[in-house]
Protein backbone atom coordinates (compact mmCIF):
# COMPACT_ATOMS: atom_id res chain seq x y z
CA UNK A 1 0.00 0.00 0.00
CA UNK A 2 1.04 3.85 -0.92
CA UNK A 3 -0.87 6.60 0.95
CA UNK A 4 -1.46 10.47 0.02
CA UNK A 5 -3.51 12.91 1.37
CA UNK A 6 -5.36 14.05 -1.89
CA UNK A 7 -3.60 15.56 -4.24
CA UNK A 8 0.31 14.61 -3.85
CA UNK A 9 2.42 17.22 -2.30
CA UNK A 10 5.75 18.13 -3.78
CA UNK A 11 8.35 16.59 -2.49
CA UNK A 12 6.87 12.79 -3.09
CA UNK A 13 5.77 10.44 -0.22
CA UNK A 14 8.10 7.91 0.77
CA UNK A 15 1.53 2.00 0.11
CA UNK A 16 -0.11 -23.36 -2.44
CA UNK A 17 3.06 -24.57 -1.37
CA UNK A 18 2.92 -23.56 2.20
CA UNK A 19 5.85 -23.72 4.24
CA UNK A 20 3.61 -24.50 6.95
CA UNK A 21 -0.20 -25.16 6.90
CA UNK A 22 -2.67 -22.70 8.35
CA UNK A 23 -4.27 -24.35 10.95
CA UNK A 24 -0.41 -24.22 12.21
CA UNK A 25 0.33 -20.55 10.99
CA UNK A 26 -3.55 -19.50 12.47
CA UNK A 27 -2.05 -21.46 15.89
CA UNK A 28 1.07 -19.92 16.13
CA UNK A 29 -0.14 -16.53 16.30
CA UNK A 30 -2.82 -17.37 18.43
CA UNK A 31 -0.27 -19.09 20.75
CA UNK A 32 2.10 -15.92 20.18
CA UNK A 33 -0.26 -13.19 21.31
CA UNK A 34 -2.42 -14.64 23.29
CA UNK A 35 -6.27 -15.41 23.50
CA UNK A 36 -8.50 -12.14 23.04
CA UNK A 37 -11.15 -11.49 25.62
CA UNK A 38 -13.68 -14.42 23.90
CA UNK A 39 -11.30 -16.44 21.49
CA UNK A 40 -12.19 -19.79 22.80
CA UNK A 41 -15.78 -21.69 21.88
CA UNK A 42 -18.93 -20.31 23.07
CA UNK A 43 -22.27 -21.38 24.07
CA UNK A 44 -24.56 -21.33 20.97
CA UNK A 45 -26.91 -19.45 23.69
CA UNK A 46 -24.45 -16.51 24.30
CA UNK A 47 -22.93 -16.21 20.74
CA UNK A 48 -19.29 -13.96 21.29
CA UNK A 49 -17.25 -12.47 18.89
CA UNK A 50 -13.56 -14.40 18.54
CA UNK A 51 -10.46 -13.75 17.43
CA UNK A 52 -6.96 -15.09 17.04
CA UNK A 53 -5.54 -12.45 19.48
CA UNK A 54 -3.43 -9.97 17.53
CA UNK A 55 -2.40 -7.37 18.84
CA UNK A 56 -3.12 -4.71 16.08
CA UNK A 57 -6.57 -6.27 15.14
CA UNK A 58 -7.20 -8.69 18.39
CA UNK A 59 -11.17 -9.42 16.82
CA UNK A 60 -9.78 -10.46 13.51
CA UNK A 61 -9.80 -14.32 12.12
CA UNK A 62 -11.22 -17.00 14.15
CA UNK A 63 -9.65 -20.15 15.94
CA UNK A 64 -10.88 -23.71 14.94
CA UNK A 65 -10.81 -23.80 11.65
CA UNK A 66 -8.78 -23.38 8.20
CA UNK A 67 -10.61 -21.73 5.25
CA UNK A 68 -9.00 -23.79 1.89
CA UNK A 69 -11.46 -21.98 -0.57
CA UNK A 70 -14.09 -19.12 -1.38
CA UNK A 71 -16.89 -18.70 -3.94
CA UNK A 72 -18.25 -15.89 -3.50
CA UNK A 73 -21.07 -14.38 -5.92
CA UNK A 74 -22.68 -10.99 -6.36
CA UNK A 75 -25.65 -9.77 -8.60
CA UNK A 76 -25.03 -6.12 -8.89
CA UNK A 77 -27.59 -3.29 -9.30
CA UNK A 78 -26.46 -0.03 -9.23
CA UNK A 79 -23.57 1.39 -6.76
CA UNK A 80 -26.12 2.93 -4.41
CA UNK A 81 -27.57 -0.10 -3.48
CA UNK A 82 -26.69 -2.93 -1.71
CA UNK A 83 -25.23 -6.68 -4.11
CA UNK A 84 -26.99 -9.75 -3.34
CA UNK A 85 -24.99 -12.24 -2.64
CA UNK A 86 -24.13 -15.95 -1.75
CA UNK A 87 -20.93 -16.70 0.14
CA UNK A 88 -19.88 -20.27 0.03
CA UNK A 89 -17.10 -21.58 2.26
CA UNK A 90 -14.79 -24.78 2.15
CA UNK A 91 -13.13 -25.32 5.42
CA UNK A 92 -11.60 -27.46 7.64
CA UNK A 93 -12.19 -27.70 11.55
CA UNK A 94 -9.15 -27.80 13.40
CA UNK A 95 -11.22 -28.04 16.71
CA UNK A 96 -14.01 -29.76 17.87
CA UNK A 97 -16.64 -26.89 16.57
CA UNK A 98 -19.94 -26.30 18.32
CA UNK A 99 -20.43 -22.52 16.53
CA UNK A 100 -18.79 -21.58 13.67
CA UNK A 101 -17.49 -17.61 13.41
CA UNK A 102 -17.29 -15.77 10.57
CA UNK A 103 -16.15 -11.71 10.82
CA UNK A 104 -19.00 -10.00 8.79
CA UNK A 105 -19.84 -6.50 9.00
CA UNK A 106 -22.65 -4.27 6.89
CA UNK A 107 -24.75 -7.18 5.14
CA UNK A 108 -27.90 -8.54 6.59
CA UNK A 109 -27.68 -12.29 6.09
CA UNK A 110 -31.00 -13.94 4.56
CA UNK A 111 -30.20 -17.72 5.70
CA UNK A 112 -27.03 -19.60 6.51
CA UNK A 113 -26.45 -23.57 5.71
CA UNK A 114 -23.69 -26.16 6.96
CA UNK A 115 -23.20 -29.03 4.70
CA UNK A 116 -26.71 -28.70 3.00
CA UNK A 117 -28.29 -27.86 6.27
CA UNK A 118 -30.07 -25.34 7.64
CA UNK A 119 -28.09 -23.51 10.83
CA UNK A 120 -29.04 -21.25 13.20
CA UNK A 121 -26.94 -17.67 13.06
CA UNK A 122 -26.88 -14.72 15.43
CA UNK A 123 -24.42 -11.38 15.11
CA UNK A 124 -21.71 -10.25 18.14
CA UNK A 125 -20.21 -7.63 17.07
CA UNK A 126 -18.53 -7.84 13.67
CA UNK A 127 -19.00 -11.33 13.80
CA UNK A 128 -21.51 -13.89 12.25
CA UNK A 129 -21.84 -16.52 15.14
CA UNK A 130 -23.26 -19.81 13.37
CA UNK A 131 -24.53 -22.60 14.95
CA UNK A 132 -24.63 -25.89 12.75
CA UNK A 133 -27.24 -28.57 13.54
CA UNK A 134 -24.94 -30.63 14.56
CA UNK A 135 -21.22 -30.11 16.25
CA UNK A 136 -18.26 -30.48 13.82
CA UNK A 137 -15.55 -32.67 15.12
CA UNK A 138 -11.68 -31.86 14.41
CA UNK A 139 -10.44 -32.40 11.17
CA UNK A 140 -13.46 -32.34 9.43
CA UNK A 141 -14.40 -30.64 6.14
CA UNK A 142 -17.07 -28.67 5.85
CA UNK A 143 -19.21 -26.31 3.68
CA UNK A 144 -20.80 -22.73 4.64
CA UNK A 145 -23.27 -21.26 2.43
CA UNK A 146 -23.93 -18.15 3.70
CA UNK A 147 -26.92 -15.80 1.85
CA UNK A 148 -26.18 -12.10 2.27
CA UNK A 149 -26.23 -8.75 1.26
CA UNK A 150 -23.08 -6.32 0.41
CA UNK A 151 -23.91 -2.34 0.81
CA UNK A 152 -21.18 -0.14 -1.13
CA UNK A 153 -23.38 2.45 0.77
CA UNK A 154 -20.94 3.18 3.87
CA UNK A 155 -17.16 3.19 2.52
CA UNK A 156 -15.63 5.15 5.06
CA UNK A 157 -14.37 2.11 6.55
CA UNK A 158 -12.97 0.35 3.57
CA UNK A 159 -14.28 -1.80 1.80
CA UNK A 160 -16.51 -1.14 -1.27
CA UNK A 161 -14.84 2.07 -2.93
CA UNK A 162 -17.31 3.82 -5.32
CA UNK A 163 -15.88 5.22 -8.30
CA UNK A 164 -17.60 7.52 -11.07
CA UNK A 165 -19.17 4.91 -13.08
CA UNK A 166 -19.53 1.55 -10.40
CA UNK A 167 -17.64 0.08 -7.53
CA UNK A 168 -13.73 -1.40 -6.58
CA UNK A 169 -12.65 -3.05 -3.92
CA UNK A 170 -9.82 -1.87 -1.27
CA UNK A 171 -10.08 -4.11 2.03
CA UNK A 172 -6.49 -3.34 3.72
CA UNK A 173 -6.28 -3.83 6.50
CA UNK A 174 -9.20 -4.99 8.14
CA UNK A 175 -12.26 -4.61 5.63
CA UNK A 176 -13.01 -7.30 3.94
CA UNK A 177 -15.79 -8.74 6.37
CA UNK A 178 -17.06 -5.22 5.25
CA UNK A 179 -17.83 -7.74 1.61
CA UNK A 180 -18.42 -10.84 2.61
CA UNK A 181 -17.90 -13.01 5.51
CA UNK A 182 -14.68 -14.93 6.19
CA UNK A 183 -11.81 -15.29 7.89
CA UNK A 184 -10.49 -11.77 7.99
CA UNK A 185 -7.01 -12.31 8.45
CA UNK A 186 -3.73 -13.11 5.95
CA UNK A 187 -2.76 -15.85 8.19
CA UNK A 188 -5.77 -17.84 6.68
CA UNK A 189 -5.35 -17.72 2.90
CA UNK A 190 -7.27 -19.67 0.63
CA UNK A 191 -8.64 -19.92 -2.83
CA UNK A 192 -10.93 -17.96 -4.55
CA UNK A 193 -13.27 -17.87 -7.36
CA UNK A 194 -15.48 -14.71 -8.12
CA UNK A 195 -18.99 -14.76 -9.76
CA UNK A 196 -20.24 -11.67 -10.97
CA UNK A 197 -23.67 -10.51 -12.50
CA UNK A 198 -24.09 -7.10 -13.94
CA UNK A 199 -25.49 -5.29 -16.58
CA UNK A 200 -24.62 -6.00 -19.99
CA UNK A 201 -23.21 -2.69 -20.54
CA UNK A 202 -20.50 -2.86 -17.75
CA UNK A 203 -17.46 -4.85 -17.86
CA UNK A 204 -16.46 -6.71 -14.65
CA UNK A 205 -12.73 -7.81 -13.72
CA UNK A 206 -11.52 -9.67 -10.70
CA UNK A 207 -8.24 -10.73 -10.05
CA UNK A 208 -6.93 -13.88 -11.47
CA UNK A 209 -7.93 -15.69 -14.67
CA UNK A 210 -11.53 -15.46 -16.82
CA UNK A 211 -13.54 -17.72 -17.30
CA UNK A 212 -16.92 -18.45 -18.47
CA UNK A 213 -18.87 -15.31 -19.39
CA UNK A 214 -22.32 -15.81 -19.68
CA UNK A 215 -25.22 -13.42 -20.68
CA UNK A 216 -28.48 -13.93 -19.29
CA UNK A 217 -31.33 -10.87 -20.88
CA UNK A 218 -29.81 -7.88 -20.29
CA UNK A 219 -27.40 -9.09 -17.52
CA UNK A 220 -23.72 -10.78 -17.82
CA UNK A 221 -22.40 -13.51 -15.18
CA UNK A 222 -18.89 -12.96 -15.32
CA UNK A 223 -16.64 -15.27 -13.33
CA UNK A 224 -13.18 -15.05 -12.37
CA UNK A 225 -10.87 -17.71 -10.64
CA UNK A 226 -7.18 -17.15 -8.85
CA UNK A 227 -4.80 -20.07 -9.17
CA UNK A 228 -2.98 -18.92 -5.91
CA UNK A 229 -4.06 -18.64 -2.51
CA UNK A 230 -4.82 -15.22 -1.34
CA UNK A 231 -5.38 -13.53 1.73
CA UNK A 232 -8.84 -11.72 2.12
CA UNK A 233 -7.62 -8.25 2.28
CA UNK A 234 -6.07 -8.71 -1.19
CA UNK A 235 -9.38 -9.36 -3.08
CA UNK A 236 -10.44 -7.40 -5.84
CA UNK A 237 -13.29 -6.63 -8.52
CA UNK A 238 -13.65 -3.67 -10.50
CA UNK A 239 -17.58 -2.91 -11.88
CA UNK A 240 -17.60 -0.20 -14.32
CA UNK A 241 -17.69 0.94 -17.91
CA UNK A 242 -14.23 0.31 -18.46
CA UNK A 243 -11.34 -0.89 -21.05
CA UNK A 244 -9.48 -3.65 -20.42
CA UNK A 245 -5.77 -2.99 -22.37
CA UNK A 246 -3.96 -6.42 -22.81
CA UNK A 247 -0.47 -6.77 -23.55
CA UNK A 248 2.35 -9.81 -22.57
CA UNK A 249 4.73 -9.43 -19.66
CA UNK A 250 7.68 -11.53 -19.31
CA UNK A 251 7.46 -15.53 -20.05
CA UNK A 252 4.36 -14.62 -22.12
CA UNK A 253 2.46 -14.04 -18.86
CA UNK A 254 -0.71 -12.18 -19.75
CA UNK A 255 -1.10 -8.91 -18.43
CA UNK A 256 -4.17 -7.57 -18.68
CA UNK A 257 -5.26 -4.06 -16.82
CA UNK A 258 -8.24 -2.06 -16.02
CA UNK A 259 -9.15 2.04 -17.01
CA UNK A 260 -11.98 4.33 -17.10
CA UNK A 261 -12.70 3.60 -21.15
CA UNK A 262 -12.64 7.31 -21.76
CA UNK A 263 -9.29 7.42 -20.17
CA UNK A 264 -7.62 4.74 -22.25
CA UNK A 265 -6.01 6.39 -24.44
CA UNK A 266 -4.88 9.03 -21.77
CA UNK A 267 -3.34 6.34 -19.55
CA UNK A 268 -1.62 4.04 -22.36
CA UNK A 269 1.91 5.41 -22.15
CA UNK A 270 1.61 4.08 -18.22
CA UNK A 271 0.72 1.14 -18.80
CA UNK A 272 2.68 0.55 -21.67
CA UNK A 273 5.58 0.68 -18.37
CA UNK A 274 4.60 -2.33 -16.99
CA UNK A 275 5.88 -5.06 -18.58
CA UNK A 276 9.21 -3.65 -18.28
CA UNK A 277 8.79 -3.06 -14.55
CA UNK A 278 7.84 -6.91 -14.28
CA UNK A 279 11.42 -7.98 -15.69
CA UNK A 280 13.27 -5.46 -13.56
CA UNK A 281 11.66 -7.03 -10.65
CA UNK A 282 12.23 -10.57 -11.65
CA UNK A 283 15.97 -9.39 -11.88
CA UNK A 284 15.66 -8.51 -8.07
CA UNK A 285 13.06 -11.28 -6.56
CA UNK A 286 12.94 -14.35 -8.84
CA UNK A 287 9.85 -14.98 -10.92
CA UNK A 288 6.85 -12.84 -10.60
CA UNK A 289 4.35 -15.40 -8.35
CA UNK A 290 1.30 -15.44 -10.00
CA UNK A 291 -0.82 -16.08 -12.86
CA UNK A 292 -1.54 -12.73 -14.14
CA UNK A 293 -0.56 -9.05 -13.66
CA UNK A 294 -1.87 -5.48 -14.08
CA UNK A 295 -3.15 -2.18 -12.61
CA UNK A 296 -6.63 -0.80 -11.78
CA UNK A 297 -6.87 3.05 -12.11
CA UNK A 298 -10.52 4.02 -10.40
CA UNK A 299 -11.93 7.30 -10.61
CA UNK A 300 -12.39 7.33 -6.87
CA UNK A 301 -10.67 8.89 -4.17
CA UNK A 302 -9.63 6.49 -1.85
CA UNK A 303 -6.47 8.06 -0.54
CA UNK A 304 -3.74 5.11 -1.37
CA UNK A 305 -2.27 2.70 -3.62
CA UNK A 306 -2.99 -0.50 -3.18
CA UNK A 307 -1.81 -4.32 -4.06
CA UNK A 308 -4.58 -6.29 -4.65
CA UNK A 309 -3.49 -9.70 -5.89
CA UNK A 310 -2.63 -9.66 -9.69
CA UNK A 311 -4.32 -6.57 -10.26
CA UNK A 312 -3.15 -3.45 -8.25
CA UNK A 313 -5.48 -0.69 -7.50
CA UNK A 314 -4.72 3.22 -8.05
CA UNK A 315 -6.27 6.35 -7.96
CA UNK A 316 -6.91 7.54 -11.73
CA UNK A 317 -5.30 11.12 -10.46
CA UNK A 318 -1.68 9.98 -9.56
CA UNK A 319 -1.72 8.85 -13.74
CA UNK A 320 -3.50 12.56 -14.25
CA UNK A 321 -1.54 14.70 -12.22
CA UNK A 322 0.81 17.63 -13.57
CA UNK A 323 2.04 17.47 -10.06
CA UNK A 324 4.84 14.57 -10.18
CA UNK A 325 7.33 13.74 -12.50
CA UNK A 326 6.93 10.47 -14.16
CA UNK A 327 9.90 8.43 -13.33
CA UNK A 328 8.27 9.06 -9.41
CA UNK A 329 4.80 7.54 -10.87
CA UNK A 330 6.78 4.99 -12.01
CA UNK A 331 8.40 3.95 -8.86
CA UNK A 332 4.94 3.79 -7.06
CA UNK A 333 3.50 1.46 -9.80
CA UNK A 334 6.82 -0.32 -8.88
CA UNK A 335 5.83 -0.01 -4.88
CA UNK A 336 2.74 -1.90 -5.63
CA UNK A 337 4.25 -4.35 -8.00
CA UNK A 338 6.69 -5.10 -5.42
CA UNK A 339 4.08 -6.07 -3.00
CA UNK A 340 2.56 -8.97 -5.05
CA UNK A 341 6.14 -11.04 -4.14
CA UNK A 342 6.39 -9.52 -0.33
CA UNK A 343 2.70 -9.02 1.34
CA UNK A 344 0.92 -11.04 -1.34
CA UNK A 345 2.60 -14.41 -2.58
CA UNK A 346 4.66 -14.46 1.06
CA UNK A 347 1.83 -12.49 3.29
CA UNK A 348 2.58 -11.67 6.99
CA UNK A 349 1.46 -14.15 9.55
CA UNK A 350 0.10 -11.18 11.58
CA UNK A 351 -0.07 -7.91 11.23
CA UNK A 352 3.06 -6.94 13.02
CA UNK A 353 4.91 -8.60 10.53
CA UNK A 354 3.29 -5.75 8.59
CA UNK A 355 7.51 -4.49 8.07
CA UNK A 356 7.70 -7.14 5.81
CA UNK A 357 5.73 -6.07 3.31
CA UNK A 358 6.13 -2.14 2.94
CA UNK A 359 9.16 -2.27 4.04
CA UNK A 360 10.42 -4.36 1.31
CA UNK A 361 7.99 -2.54 -1.23
CA UNK A 362 9.54 0.95 -0.25
CA UNK A 363 12.90 -1.05 -0.12
CA UNK A 364 12.39 -1.47 -4.30
CA UNK A 365 10.35 1.79 -5.23
CA UNK A 366 13.72 3.69 -3.67
CA UNK A 367 15.90 1.05 -5.73
CA UNK A 368 14.11 1.51 -8.67
CA UNK A 369 14.51 5.37 -8.87
CA UNK A 370 18.37 5.07 -7.91
CA UNK A 371 19.22 2.81 -10.57
CA UNK A 372 17.48 5.28 -13.26
CA UNK A 373 19.60 7.59 -11.42
CA UNK A 374 16.48 9.92 -10.09
CA UNK A 375 16.67 9.77 -6.38
CA UNK A 376 19.37 8.46 -4.70
CA UNK A 377 18.72 5.67 -2.56
CA UNK A 378 21.60 6.24 0.08
CA UNK A 379 20.92 10.08 0.52
CA UNK A 380 17.18 8.86 1.00
CA UNK A 381 17.84 6.31 3.63
CA UNK A 382 20.60 9.03 5.48
CA UNK A 383 17.43 11.10 5.74
CA UNK A 384 15.60 8.01 6.76
CA UNK A 385 18.11 7.39 9.75
CA UNK A 386 17.57 11.48 10.98
CA UNK A 387 13.79 10.83 11.29
CA UNK A 388 14.44 6.92 12.10
CA UNK A 389 14.11 7.67 16.30
CA UNK A 390 11.41 10.71 16.01
CA UNK A 391 9.12 7.98 13.85
CA UNK A 392 9.51 4.97 16.42
CA UNK A 393 8.42 6.82 19.12
CA UNK A 394 5.57 8.26 17.47
CA UNK A 395 4.82 4.49 15.71
CA UNK A 396 6.63 2.61 17.59
CA UNK A 397 9.63 0.35 16.11
CA UNK A 398 9.18 -1.55 12.96
CA UNK A 399 8.56 -4.93 14.03
CA UNK A 400 6.39 -4.25 17.21
CA UNK A 401 4.01 -0.76 15.68
CA UNK A 402 1.34 0.40 17.86
CA UNK A 403 -1.88 -0.13 17.15
CA UNK A 404 -4.40 2.22 14.99
CA UNK A 405 -6.35 4.93 17.20
CA UNK A 406 -9.64 3.91 17.54
CA UNK A 407 -11.90 3.74 14.73
CA UNK A 408 -8.60 4.23 11.98
CA UNK A 409 -7.51 1.14 11.00
CA UNK A 410 -5.08 2.55 8.21
CA UNK A 411 -3.56 4.45 11.26
CA UNK A 412 -0.99 1.17 11.60
CA UNK A 413 0.22 2.36 7.99
CA UNK A 414 2.89 5.01 9.40
CA UNK A 415 6.09 6.23 8.25
CA UNK A 416 7.70 3.62 10.49
CA UNK A 417 7.17 0.59 7.99
CA UNK A 418 7.67 2.41 5.21
CA UNK A 419 11.15 3.92 5.01
CA UNK A 420 11.48 2.85 8.62
CA UNK A 421 11.49 -0.45 7.49
CA UNK A 422 13.32 -0.24 4.24
CA UNK A 423 16.12 1.33 6.53
CA UNK A 424 16.19 -1.82 8.45
CA UNK A 425 17.08 -3.49 5.22
CA UNK A 426 19.25 -1.28 4.05
CA UNK A 427 21.16 -1.48 7.51
CA UNK A 428 20.99 -5.49 7.12
CA UNK A 429 22.82 -5.28 3.60
CA UNK A 430 25.18 -2.86 4.90
CA UNK A 431 25.97 -5.41 7.47
CA UNK A 432 26.49 -9.08 5.27
CA UNK A 433 27.16 -7.42 1.84
CA UNK A 434 25.25 -6.69 -1.34
CA UNK A 435 25.49 -10.51 -2.92
CA UNK A 436 24.28 -12.27 0.46
CA UNK A 437 21.55 -9.92 0.92
CA UNK A 438 20.28 -10.55 -2.60
CA UNK A 439 20.37 -14.21 -2.25
CA UNK A 440 18.45 -13.57 0.86
CA UNK A 441 15.71 -11.91 -1.09
CA UNK A 442 15.28 -14.57 -3.85
CA UNK A 443 15.22 -16.86 -1.23
CA UNK A 444 12.94 -15.90 1.34
CA UNK A 445 10.14 -15.61 -1.55
CA UNK A 446 11.03 -18.89 -3.01
CA UNK A 447 10.84 -20.94 0.02
CA UNK A 448 8.00 -18.98 1.42
CA UNK A 449 5.75 -18.92 -1.71
CA UNK A 450 1.81 -18.91 -1.19
CA UNK A 451 2.25 -19.21 2.59
CA UNK A 452 2.50 -16.57 5.58
CA UNK A 453 5.80 -15.86 7.65
CA UNK A 454 7.05 -13.71 10.53
CA UNK A 455 9.66 -11.64 11.14
CA UNK A 456 11.44 -14.56 13.55
CA UNK A 457 11.33 -16.46 10.40
CA UNK A 458 13.21 -13.71 8.32
CA UNK A 459 16.02 -13.24 10.91
CA UNK A 460 16.33 -17.01 10.92
CA UNK A 461 16.41 -17.49 7.16
CA UNK A 462 19.04 -14.21 7.01
CA UNK A 463 20.98 -16.06 9.40
CA UNK A 464 21.50 -18.84 7.43
CA UNK A 465 22.43 -16.83 3.92
CA UNK A 466 24.56 -14.87 5.88
CA UNK A 467 26.67 -17.97 8.28
CA UNK A 468 26.20 -16.12 11.03
CA UNK A 469 23.88 -15.46 13.49
CA UNK A 470 22.21 -12.10 13.11
CA UNK A 471 19.63 -12.05 16.14
CA UNK A 472 21.91 -10.12 18.27
CA UNK A 473 22.02 -7.37 15.25
CA UNK A 474 18.29 -7.19 13.83
CA UNK A 475 16.85 -7.12 17.13
CA UNK A 476 17.49 -3.51 17.75
CA UNK A 477 17.15 -2.53 14.36
CA UNK A 478 13.21 -4.20 14.33
CA UNK A 479 12.35 -3.98 17.84
CA UNK A 480 14.49 -0.96 19.49
CA UNK A 481 13.35 2.35 20.65
CA UNK A 482 15.82 4.01 19.44
CA UNK A 483 18.15 3.61 16.04
CA UNK A 484 21.16 1.33 16.25
CA UNK A 485 24.37 2.96 13.96
CA UNK A 486 24.24 2.39 10.43
CA UNK A 487 26.97 -0.28 9.31
CA UNK A 488 29.37 1.71 6.90
CA UNK A 489 28.35 4.95 7.75
CA UNK A 490 29.60 6.35 11.75
CA UNK A 491 28.70 9.94 10.98
CA UNK A 492 24.73 9.17 10.68
CA UNK A 493 22.76 11.03 12.92
CA UNK A 494 19.19 11.52 14.28
CA UNK A 495 18.20 14.93 12.68
CA UNK A 496 14.35 15.02 13.38
CA UNK A 497 13.03 15.54 17.17
CA UNK A 498 11.29 12.67 18.70
CA UNK A 499 7.39 13.63 18.65
CA UNK A 500 4.63 12.35 21.27
CA UNK A 501 2.19 9.62 20.69
CA UNK A 502 -0.23 10.36 17.71
CA UNK A 503 1.16 14.59 16.98
CA UNK A 504 2.33 14.47 13.16
CA UNK A 505 5.43 14.18 11.93
CA UNK A 506 7.11 16.60 9.75
CA UNK A 507 5.91 16.21 5.82
CA UNK A 508 3.29 13.86 7.27
CA UNK A 509 -0.50 14.75 7.55
CA UNK A 510 -3.24 13.44 10.25
CA UNK A 511 -5.88 11.10 9.84
CA UNK A 512 -7.23 8.65 7.80
CA UNK A 513 -4.94 9.80 4.48
CA UNK A 514 -1.68 10.77 6.37
CA UNK A 515 0.26 7.98 6.97
CA UNK A 516 2.36 8.22 3.63
CA UNK A 517 5.45 10.46 4.50
CA UNK A 518 6.98 12.73 2.41
CA UNK A 519 10.41 12.69 2.48
CA UNK A 520 12.61 14.97 0.99
CA UNK A 521 15.70 13.21 -0.55
CA UNK A 522 17.47 14.61 -3.59
CA UNK A 523 15.42 14.27 -6.88
CA UNK A 524 15.82 15.46 -10.72
CA UNK A 525 12.02 15.88 -11.34
CA UNK A 526 11.75 14.79 -14.96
Amino acid sequence: MTLSSGRRPWPPRTGRRRTASVAAAMAAVFLAVGPSSAAGPVSPAHPAPLGIGDPLFPQLGNPGYDVTAYDIAFAYHRQDRPLDAVTTIEARATAPLRTVNLDFAQGVVDSVRVDGARARFATAGEDLVITPSAPLRKGAAFRVTVRHTSDPRSGMNGGWVRTSDGLAMANQANAAHRVFPCNDHPADKARFTFRITAPKSLTVVAGGLPGQRVRKGSRTVWTYRLAHPMATELAQISIGRSAVPRRTGPHGLPVRDVVPAADRARLEKWLARTPGQLAWMEKKAGRYPFETYGVLIAHATTGFELETQTLSLFERDLFTSDQLPRWYIESIMVHELAHQWFGDSVSPRRWSDLWLNEGHATWYEALYADERGKASLERRMRKAYGQSDAWRAEGGPPAAPEAADPGQPIGIFRPVVYDGSALVLYALRQRIGRAAFERLERRWVLRHRDGVASTADFVRLASTVAGRDLSGFLHPWLYGRKTPPMPGHPDWKQTEKETTKGAALPGARAGRHAVRHAVPWAVKPG
